[in-house]
């Protein structure tokens, strides 16, 4: 780790004298990147709420049914899912309540990433071989 400190170092050092030189400003990257990452998940959640519409809902479902134990299961683990998605990406688009919308995004990026370790082989393994499935594909993503 210490062996990139350095590098690493120097690249920030010429990547902010470069914006520097450009006049390019960091501010309002971060409220941009803020709105694009609450378009998505407030885009995603909205689908979920209609049975049907997303294509991941099942690998939702069983992900869920996996990481509650059994308790939430069918149309109601999709729910949960849908309305957390939905009030992560109201409070990014907003920027009320965001200790709470980080926190939800935190606890929802368990879920999304959980079916990699839980589901490999439905996610990886596909008629071509080793590559991912479209639900795989959406996860990564």
């Amino acid at each position: 780790m210490n062996l990139l400190r350095v590098p690493l170092r120097r690249l920030d050092a010429f990547a902010m004298r470069l914006l520097q030189r450009t006049g390019i400003s960091l501010r309002p990257s971060i409220a941009l990147l803020r709105i694009s990452l609450g378009l998505v998940f407030l885009g995603f959640g909205l689908l979920k709420f209609v049975p049907g519409l997303s294509p991941v809902e099942g690998l939702v479902e069983r992900t869920m049914e996996v990481l509650s134990f059994g308790v939430l299961t069918g149309g109601t683990a999709t729910g949960v899912v849908a309305a957390m998605e939905t009030t992560i990406g109201l409070s990014l688009l907003t920027g009320r309540y965001l200790r709470l919308g980080l926190g939800l995004l935190g606890v929802a990026m368990v879920g999304i990433l959980s079916p990699i370790v839980l589901f490999a082989d439905r996610l990886f393994f596909s008629r071509a071989g080793f590559a991912p499935t479209l639900e795989a594909q959406y996860v990564l993503k």
